[in-house]
């Protein structure tokens, strides 16, 4: 009894990819790791998968049989908010641009270090648990203990972090995890001007050694939600050559 509870609490990473010997490499250390993993080998088995299943995490390769990762990864973001890490043999830019644009948390290319592979796991599944109101934690990992910590308002925005909720101009607005992240991160230190650095450091949680177009796709997705015009922004202003930052002012110098 005690054991199938334990089973029951166990995260489970759906693997998709059509290269067996990543597949028994992913399984082996995951599951050493103490998570439950299906796996599927082509996109249409993935898609399938994930719906009836719906894993806590999946990682997904682009290149695959029958349908291709990017559209399973659009498929399954229209419909379910589960972390998706991208995998893939390339390492070009628009592969990793056409990946975070269409909703994956995340980006990582073969050949790759699975200690990497299993801490970027591990930092997707934790920020997952804001989406449950599990934890709730501020901007280094700590647990916030005032319940007025978890409202955060900003001239018109609203972010409630135990609901998971953002709302601007009272507009119910949905964001991916890795999106309400960066929000919330930005949300925190109002004025005050972020570099992209500081945020793949902060907010993604591990060296992306200098991948800075991937908080440049992450912030343009969010302006499309948040903003009226996003060529002129009011909210979420960049501050040329240096990063970021959240405004409650009605007009900006936009860079």
């Amino acid at each position: 009894m005690e054991e199938n509870k334990f089973e029951e609490a166990k995260k489970t990473i759906l693997i998709v990819d059509d290269e067996k010997p990543i597949v028994d490499i992913l399984v082996y250390n995951l599951q050493k790791e103490g998570y439950n993993t299906i796996e599927a080998n082509d996109g249409e088995k993935a898609i399938e998968i994930a719906f009836d299943k719906k894993p806590d995490l999946i990682l997904l390769d682009i290149m695959l049989p029958k349908v291709d990762g990017l559209t399973v990864c659009k498929r399954i973001r229209n419909s379910l908010n589960i972390p998706i890490i991208m995998i893939s043999a390339k390492d070009e830019e628009i592969d990793k641009i056409l990946g975070l644009e269409l909703g994956a948390d995340d980006y990582i290319t073969k050949p790759f270090s699975v200690r990497e592979l299993v801490a970027r796991v591990k930092a997707n599944l934790r920020k997952a648990e804001v989406n449950s109101g599990k934890v709730i934690t501020d901007n280094v990992g700590n647990e916030n203990k005032n319940d007025n910590d978890k409202i955060i308002e900003i001239g018109e925005l609203y972010i409630n972090l135990d609901k998971f909720e953002v709302r601007v101009r009272n507009k119910p607005i949905e964001l991916t995890l890795r999106e309400f992240e960066v929000l919330r991160y930005l949300a925190n230190q109002p004025g005050q001007v972020v570099t992209r650095e500081s945020l793949l450091e902060k907010v993604w949680g591990y060296e992306y050694y200098g991948d800075i177009r991937t908080v440049d796709v992450t912030i343009r997705r969010i302006r499309e939600k948040i903003e009226q015009d996003t060529s002129s922004p009011k909210l979420l202003i960049t501050k040329r050559g240096v990063g970021y930052y959240l405004s409650s002012k009605e007009r900006e110098e936009n860079g």
